[in-house]
């Protein structure tokens, strides 16, 4: 059943269903009742760790496509990195969180975290029934959807918004989705969680690579060494 409130009663952060609410929000606008569907953007990853190029791309997405909520949801156990050497769950998590926090419209979202097996997008995405979802990914991940378990019920489900990657042309990542894409207007960002962490093992600092809390954590629980 929806549920009824008053829209300048609550801050913006109360419209936002928990992951897997299938119900809507019923907001009362002068007095008057509107159905309102919650626009998500999907934002998922490995995030070891969640950096800038992650951020940038979910605060161009929030802006220039009028979404609600941008939803950041590290993987469990993500397949296609089974044999990787990715960091904990719990560290993924932990730093996910930090990073959204602060930011009334992104939601650190632990539902694949939580669940056990293989981390499938088409699964989370099916889980956010009623929502209006953009998939958010940059154009590398772009170029590999055909990859994806059940992709082709995944590119019905959600519309895509791609990043642009330093080295990946437009054209190509067209060619290699059989669907329209929404280009985010962002400069290609030239940073990568594998740098990163390289960084960081290295003894290197990735201040400002990584939200300030992100790196206070890294360097607290020794992450990456």
């Amino acid at each position: 059943m929806a549920t009824s409130i008053h829209a300048d009663s609550f801050p913006a952060s109360c419209w936002i269903r928990r992951s897997g609410c299938g119900s809507c929000l019923l907001l009362v606008a002068r007095g008057r009742p509107i159905l309102s569907r919650v626009k998500r953007g999907i934002l998922g990853g490995t995030f070891d760790p969640p950096h800038i190029a992650h951020l940038i791309a979910g605060e161009t997405a929030y802006r220039q496509l009028a979404l609600d909520v941008v939803s950041f949801i590290p993987a469990g156990a993500p397949w296609q990195k089974f044999d990787s050497g990715v960091s904990s769950a719990e560290h993924r998590w932990e730093m996910t969180r930090l990073s959204v926090e602060p930011i009334p419209y992104f939601v650190a979202d632990d539902s694949e975290i939580r669940r056990d097996g293989p981390t499938f997008t088409i699964d989370t995405v099916e889980s956010f029934a009623g929502d209006e979802l953009v998939l958010i990914l940059g154009a590398d991940a772009a170029l590999g959807i055909r990859s994806w378990h059940r992709w082709r019920d995944l590119l019905e489900k959600v519309d895509l918004a791609v990043a642009p990657r330093p080295g990946v042309g437009r054209h190509e990542v067209e060619h290699a989705v059989p669907k329209t894409i929404e280009w985010l207007d962002m400069a290609p960002i030239d940073v990568s969680a594998t740098d990163v962490r390289e960084r960081a093992r290295k003894g290197l600092s990735i201040r400002f690579y990584v939200r300030e809390r992100v790196w206070q954590y890294v360097q607290e629980q020794h992450v990456y060494g």
